[in-house]
């Protein structure tokens, strides 16, 4: 049931009760009470542990069951980026997830950073880190560093310009996994192709010195043993700086580097699924605990769509970044509304193969404006706490003009 709230577009636990409920009469079953302290109760024992299991089993069995063509150059190629949700505004969430510093108190929410792992070449989640928005060990790279252990020898890793820094590319190396990322913003700035080994046009390979000063979330050990200078390619393609350990150009072209980096992108949109497509970009649980097993349960949604899209795209012979995710989320949530239908294989072939009719198109270098066109209600925002508010109209009612 927690799985198909999280699924649903109404995510209350009323209406997943009111839905099972139903579908127990349906099916001739005892009727059950609709309230719904049971269910949160049952919720409150599920074992995080489980979960979190699951979400991570169902990415590496993805990642196994799909086909070498999916593969960029027979490699793997592993998308990181972060994102942020805000919780419910309770004392317990406050205190986990503290808001931003110049938020007025009564007026914000918590929020959660989180740090997640996606496949390039079928968008599931591999792994993911949350934590708090603000404070020591909240930042994106230090969230990344709790997650190296899932890369593998050979893979390759895309990421934005947080993650370009020097030791996480010592560390990546060491550990057989090249990367390929923006570069910083202020090594960018002093980036100079005429110095280094030239490769091409706007194409060089340099020698970067390990930094004097020991990072404090580095122990002694950890820096004395990374190595003393680095070698690393930096390239311009497309307005942008690239910095990648993937140094040879015979072996990987510039082309070939910029066409990759392009579909860094594609982590961009699992996030958007995750987060508008499905609904979690505000959790509804009362407490970080639960705030949690919510966020995982989500995870967990997710993937078990990609893996309906994976089944569909070998099925049909298709990339399974071809399917729309939506279109396979609408599907799947029609099928499993169905009380009497039957689950026998010819009928599962006939889902796979609707979830294969509808493609997302492909249109490099797409450009929107970042704007809404329908206005909002004219309704001022609430600037001060709710209790506040409620007081003063009851003492002075509502204010005669909105502004």
């Amino acid at each position: 049931m927690f799985l198909a709230q999280a699924l649903k577009p109404d995510r209350s636990c009323q209406g997943i009760v009111n839905d099972a409920e139903v579908k127990r009469l349906i099916h001739g079953l005892p009727h059950c009470s609709t309230n719904t302290g049971a269910y949160c109760k049952a919720r409150k024992r599920l074992p995080l542990e489980m979960i979190t299991g699951m979400v991570r089993h169902t990415g590496r069995l993805i990642c196994a069951e799909g086909s070498d063509t999916w593969l960029w150059r027979g490699r793997r190629v592993r998308l990181v980026d972060g994102t942020t949700v805000t919780l419910l505004d309770t004392q317990a969430n406050q205190t986990a997830y503290p808001q931003q510093h110049g938020q007025k108190p009564g007026l914000g929410f918590p929020i959660c950073r989180i740090v997640g792992v996606t496949c390039l070449s079928s968008g599931v989640v591999l792994d993911a880190a949350m934590g708090g928005y603000k404070g020591k060990g909240s930042g994106e790279q230090a969230q990344l560093r709790t997650l190296l252990d899932i890369f593998e020898s050979g893979d390759v890793i895309l990421g934005d310009a947080f993650y370009g820094t020097y030791f996480l590319l010592a560390e990546l190396r060491s550990r057989g996994v090249d990367a390929l990322f923006e570069q910083q913003g202020m090594r960018k700035r002093s980036t100079d192709f005429r110095l280094g080994k030239k490769l091409g046009i706007k194409d060089h390979l340099i020698t970067l010195s390990k930094p004097k000063i020991r990072p404090e979330w580095m122990s002694v050990e950890q820096y004395e043993s990374a190595p003393d200078t680095l070698d690393i390619r930096e390239l311009e393609v497309g307005g942008k700086t690239l910095v990648t350990t993937m140094t040879c150009p015979s072996t990987t072209s510039k082309s070939a580097l910029k066409d990759l980096y392009k579909r860094r992108w594609q982590v961009e949109l699992d996030i958007r699924n995750i987060k508008t497509t499905l609904g979690m970009e505000t959790l509804s649980c009362k407490t970080p605990e639960m705030g949690e097993k919510e966020l995982w349960v989500y995870l967990l949604a997710y993937n078990l769509i990609r893996l309906v899209m994976a089944q569909s795209a070998l099925v049909a012979d298709l990339l399974p970044r071809a399917l729309s995710f939506k279109h396979a989320l609408q599907l799947w949530l029609a099928w499993s509304g169905m009380s009497a239908r039957e689950d026998d294989e010819d009928n599962l072939k006939k889902l796979l193969a609707l979830v294969a009719e509808q493609s997302v198109g492909n249109r490099p270098g797409r450009i929107e404006p970042r704007a809404i066109k329908r206005r909002p209600k004219p309704y001022p925002l609430l600037t001060k706490t709710r209790d506040l508010a409620r007081e003063q109209v009851m003492k002075y009612g509502h204010p005669k003009k909105l502004k």
